[in-house]
C-alpha cells in the first residue's frame, strides 16, 4: 500500500516538475516615448519649414510608439520588436542612428537564472552582440494597487543610472541669454550639448497571479510579471497576455554579431555619435540631422 502511494506521489511530483518546465507565456507591449523637447528644439529654427516640422514630427512619433512581443518562460524570455511593413518606408542616416538608439532592433534575451542578458544590435552597418549582466534594480514595494489586463498589480520602484546611449534621455541644453557665445573653433563634448539625467526613477506595475521574474526590455526581479514601465519618457504597458499557447517559441539568445560588452557597445555608439555630430556641424545645422 506505502509502495503504492509513493509512486503515485512521485508520478505527481514529477508530472508537476515537467509543466513548470513546460510552462510558456506570451505578450504585447505597447511602448511610447515623449517627444515633446525634440518638438521644442525645431520650434524658431529657420531652417525648418513647417512641412518639414510635421514631415519630421509624423517619423518621430513612429519611432516613439512601438509594439513588442515578450516570449517567456521560468528562466529566460526573448523581447523584439513586432515587424511592420511599410511600403516605401526609408530614412537617412540620421534617422536610422536614431532609431537604434531608442530600444528598437535585435532580439533581448533575458535569463533571470544567471543574471544575463544577450542583444544582436546592427548599428553603422556592423553587426554586434552585446552580453552582459542584468542591471541589479533595487527595487522598492510600495503599496498602490491597481488592475490591468484583468490581474491584480503591485507597484514597485527603482532608480537606476541613465544610458548615455539611449536617445530617450536627451535633452537639448537650454540657451542661456547671458552666456558668451561659443568659440566655433572649439571642439566641444556631445555631452555639453546635451542635458542628459544622472539617474532615472523606474515605477512598475507587476502582478504576482503570473509568477515569473520577468518583464519589458530588462527590466526584471520582481514576483511576478512586469505589466506596465514608466521611466518618466517612456511607457511600456502590457495590452495582451497569453499563457501556455498553443504554438510554442524557441527561447534562446542570438548568436550573430562581434562579441562585446554593454560598455564597449556604448562607447562605439558614444564615438560615432560625436563623428556624426562634428560632420554635421560643418553643414550648418550646429547638431543632429534629422532625416538624412
Amino acid at each position: 500500500m506505502y509502495k503504492i502511494i509513493f509512486t503515485l506521489a512521485v508520478i505527481v511530483f514529477s508530472a508537476v516538475e515537467i509543466q513548470a518546465q513546460e510552462f510558456q507565456g506570451m505578450a504585447v507591449y505597447e511602448s511610447k516615448t515623449s517627444a515633446s523637447d525634440f518638438s521644442k528644439r525645431m520650434e524658431g529654427n529657420k531652417n525648418v519649414t513647417p512641412d518639414m516640422q510635421k514631415m519630421i514630427e509624423d517619423r518621430m512619433k513612429k519611432m516613439f510608439e512601438k509594439t513588442f512581443i515578450l516570449n517567456f518562460d521560468k528562466s529566460a524570455s526573448i523581447y523584439k520588436e513586432e515587424e511592420k511593413l511599410e511600403a516605401g518606408a526609408q530614412s537617412g542616416a540620421g534617422m536610422r542612428m536614431i532609431m537604434s538608439m531608442t530600444g528598437g532592433g535585435g532580439t533581448f534575451y533575458k535569463n533571470v537564472k544567471d543574471k544575463s542578458y544577450t542583444v544582436d544590435k546592427e548599428f553603422m552597418g556592423k553587426e554586434f552582440l552585446v552580453k552582459d549582466s542584468l542591471p541589479n534594480l533595487q527595487w522598492k514595494m510600495e503599496g498602490e494597487t491597481r488592475i490591468i489586463g484583468g490581474y491584480n498589480c503591485f507597484k514597485a520602484t527603482a532608480v537606476r543610472e541613465a544610458s548615455k546611449t539611449d536617445f530617450r534621455n536627451f535633452t537639448p541644453k537650454k540657451e542661456d541669454a547671458n552666456a558668451k557665445p561659443a568659440d566655433a573653433t572649439k571642439k566641444t563634448s556631445l555631452l555639453e550639448e546635451l542635458d542628459m539625467p544622472k539617474e532615472t526613477v523606474i515605477t512598475a506595475w507587476y502582478t504576482p497571479e503570473i509568477p515569473v521574474n520577468q518583464g519589458p526590455e530588462n527590466y526584471w526581479g520582481l514576483p511576478g510579471l512586469i505589466l506596465e514601465v514608466n521611466d518618466g519618457k517612456t511607457v511600456i504597458l502590457c495590452s495582451k497576455v497569453i499563457l501556455n499557447p498553443k504554438v510554442k517559441t524557441v527561447i534562446k539568445a542570438s548568436t550573430k554579431g562581434k562579441v562585446v560588452t554593454q560598455k564597449e557597445f556604448d562607447d562605439t555608439v558614444f564615438k560615432k555619435m560625436e563623428e556624426f555630430r562634428d560632420m554635421n556641424q560643418g553643414r550648418g545645422n550646429g547638431g543632429f540631422r534629422i532625416g538624412g
